[in-house]
């Protein structure tokens, strides 16, 4: 097939992550990919450093020059490849790439939406996922049911495919859980509780270390924290205030950068995700749970399709994070539960799976 993936995102951030994995399993199972990105952009550089066939485009431009200069620079890619699939990643390249279908433009038009704010669902928009998209991707079931019932895109054009994971890359590996808690002071008789995430107010940071405190009121002195990030909307000197703040300083490690993401994973007891909002994919959830670690998480986003209700807790919600990390520690059962619940649905997370379903997908409309 030859397909252009649309990537037009400025950050490396779940949807881009999602668009530029997807096109790097196509173009290694041999299809022919472009990719379509926003010059200058983390993004466009992944992408390069991954080896794709990438063509940058000005979609995010509000000038009417630079918008019509975009649109012939489009013409002209889809003259010189005519691609048979086109899958936009984000709104403003859909918008374009919409009109020049209903002008004639021979292909099928794919959105796939890794964001959880719903879009508008006013009645321009719900024609152009309904009429003018052959089929629009979500990647939980939330999404899928606000399009369903609020946008009243057809079920049969509303395909819902998560992420996958590479398996073998983030195995649980005992020389790599030695190696880092050594480097970090995590003893055996330690339970390290570890949140993997960049540092912003979205990851639930602050929320985490409270939890974290009540334990320790409740005279759990086992327990470590792991932060395995680094600053981005929030800077470590901000955690490092709200370490201060509940007496966690001393039992607190903050990984920085790595390049041994895996490592980090396997030095975990317990993996956290304390999102307040988003997680439309969850990229360090199914790290975590490739890496055979008991996850509790907030039930935002994709999450309850990921881990079972009873690893859920509301976000927000100290108290219940706090009672569900102390009810774990007490309880091997609930562990050895929790991590058969994440085998079975891994099983359909790899990087494999989600190759099958986009190709599914993308086969069933060309058929069409």
């Amino acid at each position: 097939m030859k397909i252009f993936q649309v990537i037009n995102v400025r950050w490396f951030n779940a949807t881009a992550w999602y668009a530029i994995t997807l096109s790097k399993l196509l173009t290694d199972a041999g299809h022919e990919v472009t990719v379509i990105t926003q010059k200058g952009t983390a993004s466009e550089k992944i992408a390069q450093e991954m080896g794709l066939n990438i063509v940058a485009v000005d979609l995010n431009t509000v000038s009417p020059l630079r918008f019509a200069a975009a649109t012939r620079h489009i013409i002209q890619l889809l003259r010189a490849h005519r691609p048979d699939i086109v899958n936009c990643h984000r709104g403003e390249g859909f918008f374009i790439w919409g009109v020049l279908k209903l002008l004639g433009w021979r292909f099928k038009l794919v959105r796939t939406r890794g964001d959880q704010r719903p879009p508008k669902s006013d009645s321009f928009n719900r024609w152009l996922h309904a009429r003018i998209a052959d089929a629009v991707v979500v990647t939980n079931r939330r999404m899928a049911k606000y399009f369903l019932e609020t946008m009243r895109t057809p079920s049969n054009q509303l395909w819902l495919i998560h992420g996958g994971v590479d398996t073998k890359r983030f195995a649980f590996t005992n020389e790599g859980r030695q190696a880092v808690r050594k480097e970090f002071g995590f003893t055996e008789e330690d339970t390290v509780i570890g949140l993997l995430g960049r540092f912003d107010r979205v990851k639930g940071h602050k929320e985490t270390i409270e939890a974290l405190a009540r334990l320790k009121q409740h005279g759990v002195d086992s327990i470590r924290l792991f932060l395995i990030g680094f600053d981005t909307a929030m800077s470590e000197a901000d955690i490092h205030e709200s370490l201060a703040e509940n007496n966690l300083e001393n039992i607190t490690r903050i990984s920085g950068k790595r390049n041994d993401v895996a490592a980090c994973i396997s030095a975990m007891d317990i993996g956290v995700v304390a999102s307040l909002w988003s997680e439309a994919i969850a990229r360090s959830a199914l790290e975590i749970m490739a890496a055979d670690r008991p996850l509790i998480s907030t039930n935002v986003g994709v999450m309850p399709d990921l881990v079972s209700q009873d690893g859920l807790v509301e976000p927000g919600d100290v108290t219940g994070l706090s009672q569900k990390l102390h009810t774990i520690i007490d309880d091997t059962r609930m562990s050895k539960n929790l991590l058969e619940a994440q085998k079975r649905t891994l099983s359909q997370l790899t990087l494999e799976e989600f190759l099958k379903r986009s190709l599914n997908l993308y086969q069933s409309l060309l058929d069409d």
